[in-house]
């Protein structure tokens, strides 16, 4: 029966969204609500300035609509809800912002990360008032950390920094869209078979909205997701994780994450240190897209190591 719920869950979710993407791009296109590209990054992207975005607005309402319905009402669907749409509104400002001012900065870093901050406290606030375990579960081996007071500034970080690990990944046409199917699909398995009835039903409901979202976002990609999408879909895979207590295994199942930021710090430190560039450009989507790649090829690839991230993280919690 919940396996069946679950099925219907992403049906529904993601022909909500497939229906939205048809309505709401001529109404972006409408309110001039199209891409600003960055001058720093592949010149061949430079084409798809004035690609209607703000499109994480489909996958919410989707999202929404298929919780509401399906899922029971209780304190961890309200936080869920609480970390993805307040990450989501963060973003919608970043956007509205560049589009207003017809420029690639929106928020400035200090206030994105302040309003960040806000809503990560918000939700160590309502774990410390519902007892949440503070213990950190090692994947894969029988030990444990008790963190104690430490594991509130812990998330604090996690739930911030997988926020903007998964924004730095929306580079290229579905890419995001399809990697975080991949991870919200395996933590939906978790949450399942720890019967977390709720949190699966929510990770159901993303799989089916992010991939509603990519039949217009698949290259050629005539909808972007902006950091509407790209804040609020890091929040929620954070969110989830901390709620199933498998905070270590999402540096496994969101590897391509973990991979998109390493190839940052890697290029920076490098730059800054040897004056050398380790990559041709970074996030390392970029490097292999200046290599020759085709961009379609680059996401199949990036989503193939997605899957065999997803899958070890499942292996490893609960097939192990």
């Amino acid at each position: 029966m919940e396996l069946r719920i679950i099925i219907y869950t992403i049906i529904a979710s993601f022909l909500i969204a497939t229906l939205l993407g048809p309505l709401f791009i001529p109404i972006l296109r409408r309110l001039k609500f199209g891409q600003s590209i960055r001058e720093e990054g592949p010149q061949l992207h430079q084409k798809k300035a004035g690609t209607p975005t703000m499109g994480g607005i489909i996958i919410y309402l989707a999202l929404i609509f298929t919780v509401l319905k399906f899922s029971p009402l209780n304190q961890n669907l309200f936080l869920l809800l609480l970390v993805t749409l307040g990450f989501g509104f963060l973003g919608f400002l970043d956007d509205f912002i560049k589009i207003i001012k017809k420029r690639n900065l929106g928020l400035t870093a200090k206030q994105k990360l302040l309003g960040q901050l806000f809503i990560s406290v918000l939700l160590s606030y309502f774990l410390l008032k519902q007892g949440h375990d503070t213990t950190l579960y090692i994947p894969g081996l029988p030990w444990e950390i008790h963190m104690g007071w430490l594991y509130f500034p812990f998330i604090l970080f996690m739930v911030i920094g997988t926020s903007n690990a998964v924004n730095l990944t929306d580079g290229l046409d579905g890419l995001l869209a399809g990697s975080s199917a991949i991870s919200f699909g395996a933590f939906s398995i978790i949450a399942l078979s720890t019967t977390q009835f709720e949190v699966a039903i929510f990770g159901a409901a993303m799989v089916g909205a992010v991939l509603g979202f990519l039949v217009k976002n698949a290259h050629p990609a005539k909808l972007f997701m902006g950091d509407t999408g790209s804040l609020g879909i890091g929040g929620a895979l954070a969110t989830m994780a901390i709620l199933t207590k498998t905070e270590l295994l999402l540096v496994i199942i969101g590897g391509v994450y973990v991979l998109e930021v390493l190839s940052v710090i890697i290029q920076v430190i490098s730059f800054q240190t040897r004056g050398k560039r380790v990559f041709r450009m970074s996030p390392i989507h970029h490097h292999f897209e200046l290599s020759g790649w085709s961009e379609w090829k680059v996401v199949m690839v990036f989503w193939i190591v997605g899957f065999i991230f997803a899958g070890l993280g499942i292996y490893l919690e609960v097939l192990h």
